[in-house]
């Protein structure tokens, strides 16, 4: 039988798209070198310019190295899908809600399938291959128009899949040894909030982030529950009763995006710095390592914008950030705005940033707090895990502890990462 090989880009909800993929192969085998591939199947992320060109290199340097067929789904599809096909850089295309079909669609070639965007995935995923902690895709699509942001128009809008299948899924993966689960979907804290979120039977399930939640903790072997990204407007008075709970990792990822006013309405965001900062000072007094998205360099941004975004920044309890250099992405009200940054200004700006979440994410693990850590993996001498914090740290120890769950009160906090000697 042939050697199919997943490449994937992007984010968590690409790498649930990837593990149903696997979970459907059949009269393949899936295989994790891709040097030994005959097919690599790439799952292709579009959120910028600079996305669509990492995925063309990605395949144009396996057409230099190997023979192996190429096929290309995920949101890049919907971009650059159709031109890759013509330029028989990929043998076929195909979108989010024909992946359940890949058996079938790689005994094919030539073709251009992207399928609908009001798709809700029903397939259930028995397993993670090479992961120690489970992604559940909760919800698709955003409603959110970010001047800046493609992803609506490739991935749909906010649409929430069926309560009981998602139980059912975390309840199959903790019966197969899986303590942690990862909340995700294109805009986690939409879920279950529109009508269109509806039951089987058709009914609004009136259902929220917060009462699902509720619902997977009483399930047998959730041990900690991680939220991908949701935004500051989405948490409510129902979510924040949760903080305290045990099973709740104390990290959350809150997109900000900026912390200017006059930039949020450059971008189409729908958060202002005063009650952003409100929020995180409130979360943060329950012990939380909080996170963020932010973006630099964006049209429009001066240097009065930066210097104050930067004050304000100074001002939240921030432990980490997912930075962004902004990076036009046609077909977006951004890509057409003027007072363009240079990428040199932008680069700086970032760097700037970075330092100053670094210290931050430093000061809160001297803190010393003990730490409950899912080890992943092992690397060179040590073994790998995060905490209850989402900070990595390095454990040496003469036993194996892949995949297990331990208790560290006893470790050195360093610059980088933290260190445990058992």
């Amino acid at each position: 039988m042939k050697k199919v090989y997943f490449k994937t880009f992007g984010c968590r909800t690409n790498m649930f798209d990837t593990q149903i993929m696997i979970s459907k192969l059949n009269d393949f085998i899936l295989t994790q070198d891709e040097k030994d591939a005959d097919i690599i199947v790439v799952n292709s992320c579009t959120v910028t310019n600079s996305a669509d060109g990492g995925v063309r290199n990605y395949i144009n340097k396996i057409h230099k190295s190997s023979k192996a067929k190429v096929y290309l789904t995920g949101c890049g599809a919907y971009t650059q899908g159709e031109k890759l096909l013509k330029d028989k850089k990929v043998l076929g295309v195909f979108g989010h809600s024909k992946k359940s079909e890949i058996s079938n669609l790689l005994k094919r070639e030539n073709f251009f399938e992207i399928g609908d965007l009001n798709h809700l995935d029903s397939e259930i995923v028995e397993n993670f291959v090479g992961k120690s902690r489970a992604f559940i895709k909760i919800q698709e699509g955003c409603d959110f128009r970010c001047s800046y942001c493609i992803i609506p128009y490739v991935r749909g809008d906010a649409r929430s899949h069926d309560e009981e299948l998602i139980l059912k899924q975390i309840k199959t993966l903790a019966s197969n040894g899986f303590g942690e689960f990862i909340l995700t979907g294109t805009n986690v804290g939409s879920y279950g909030s529109r009508v269109r979120s509806v039951s089987r039977d058709g009914k609004d399930k009136n259902s929220s982030l917060a009462k699902l939640l509720k619902k997977i903790s009483l399930i047998r072997g959730v041990k900690r529950v991680r939220i991908g990204s949701i935004e500051p407007i989405q948490i409510d008075d129902e979510f924040l009763e949760l903080l305290n709970e045990s099973w709740m990792a104390k990290h959350l990822h809150i997109a900000l995006q900026y912390t200017d006013d006059r930039m949020l309405k450059i971008m189409n965001r729908r958060n202002r710095v005063k009650s952003d900062l409100e929020l995180f000072e409130k979360i943060a007094s329950y012990g939380y390592a909080l996170g963020t998205d932010f973006i630099v360099g964006h049209p429009g941004e001066s240097q009065d914008i930066f210097e104050s975004a930067l004050n304000n920044l100074k001002k939240f309890p921030l432990t980490h950030i997912h930075l962004f250099t902004y990076s036009k992405r046609d077909g977006t009200p951004s890509a057409k705005m003027r007072d363009e940054v240079r990428g040199d200004i932008a680069k700086e700006r970032q760097k700037i940033i970075k330092s100053i979440v670094e210290e931050k994410n430093y000061k809160f693990r001297q803190k010393k707090k003990p730490l409950i850590v899912l080890v992943e993996n092992r690397k060179d001498n040590f073994f790998v895990g995060f905490d209850q914090f989402y900070n990595k740290i390095y454990i040496k120890s003469d036993l194996d502890l892949s995949g297990s769950w331990i208790e560290i009160k006893d470790y050195e906090v360093k610059k980088k990462a933290n260190y445990a000697y058992l």
